[in-house]
Protein backbone atom coordinates (compact mmCIF):
# COMPACT_ATOMS: atom_id res chain seq x y z
CA UNK A 1 0.00 0.00 0.00
CA UNK A 2 1.03 3.62 -0.65
CA UNK A 3 0.86 6.85 -1.52
CA UNK A 4 1.45 7.96 -5.13
CA UNK A 5 2.40 11.68 -5.27
CA UNK A 6 0.11 13.22 -8.59
CA UNK A 7 1.38 16.62 -8.53
CA UNK A 8 2.89 16.52 -12.21
CA UNK A 9 -0.94 15.81 -13.54
CA UNK A 10 -1.77 18.82 -12.00
CA UNK A 11 1.19 20.70 -13.20
CA UNK A 12 -0.04 19.55 -16.53
CA UNK A 13 -3.41 20.39 -16.37
CA UNK A 14 -2.57 24.19 -15.28
CA UNK A 15 -0.07 24.21 -18.01
CA UNK A 16 2.13 25.43 -15.22
CA UNK A 17 6.14 24.30 -15.09
CA UNK A 18 7.50 23.19 -11.98
CA UNK A 19 10.45 25.98 -11.92
CA UNK A 20 7.81 28.80 -11.88
CA UNK A 21 5.80 27.02 -9.18
CA UNK A 22 8.68 26.18 -7.13
CA UNK A 23 10.03 29.69 -7.53
CA UNK A 24 5.80 31.52 -6.29
CA UNK A 25 5.93 29.00 -3.23
CA UNK A 26 9.26 29.32 -2.12
CA UNK A 27 11.15 25.98 -2.21
CA UNK A 28 14.15 24.94 -4.39
CA UNK A 29 13.02 23.36 -7.77
CA UNK A 30 15.37 20.37 -6.56
CA UNK A 31 12.59 19.83 -3.78
CA UNK A 32 9.62 20.38 -5.77
CA UNK A 33 11.19 17.47 -8.10
CA UNK A 34 11.89 15.04 -5.54
CA UNK A 35 8.41 15.41 -4.67
CA UNK A 36 6.75 15.20 -7.23
CA UNK A 37 8.71 12.10 -8.45
CA UNK A 38 7.86 10.75 -5.27
CA UNK A 39 10.93 10.50 -3.65
CA UNK A 40 10.21 12.09 -0.32
CA UNK A 41 9.16 11.00 2.65
CA UNK A 42 6.89 13.72 3.39
CA UNK A 43 5.92 17.36 3.06
CA UNK A 44 5.08 19.49 5.70
CA UNK A 45 1.58 20.95 5.85
CA UNK A 46 2.43 24.51 4.84
CA UNK A 47 4.09 23.59 2.02
CA UNK A 48 1.02 21.58 0.89
CA UNK A 49 -1.33 24.19 1.55
CA UNK A 50 1.18 26.89 -0.45
CA UNK A 51 1.04 24.37 -3.37
CA UNK A 52 -2.59 24.52 -3.30
CA UNK A 53 -3.07 27.94 -3.32
CA UNK A 54 -0.86 28.23 -6.23
CA UNK A 55 -1.94 25.74 -8.10
CA UNK A 56 -6.11 26.02 -7.14
CA UNK A 57 -6.91 22.49 -5.68
CA UNK A 58 -7.16 20.25 -2.96
CA UNK A 59 -4.30 18.14 -1.14
CA UNK A 60 -5.90 15.35 -2.69
CA UNK A 61 -5.39 16.62 -6.23
CA UNK A 62 -2.00 16.24 -5.51
CA UNK A 63 -1.60 13.35 -3.41
CA UNK A 64 -3.66 9.72 -3.10
CA UNK A 65 -3.53 6.16 -1.41
CA UNK A 66 -3.17 2.79 -3.79
CA UNK A 67 -3.41 -0.53 -2.17
CA UNK A 68 -1.85 -1.66 -5.60
CA UNK A 69 1.54 0.61 -4.82
CA UNK A 70 4.05 -0.56 -2.64
CA UNK A 71 5.61 1.85 0.22
CA UNK A 72 9.19 1.95 1.68
CA UNK A 73 8.21 -0.24 4.04
CA UNK A 74 7.27 -3.72 2.20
Amino acid sequence: MGIVVTLDVMLARRKMKARDVAASIGIAETNLSLLKSGKVKGVRFDTLARLCRVLDCQPGDLISFDEATPDETD
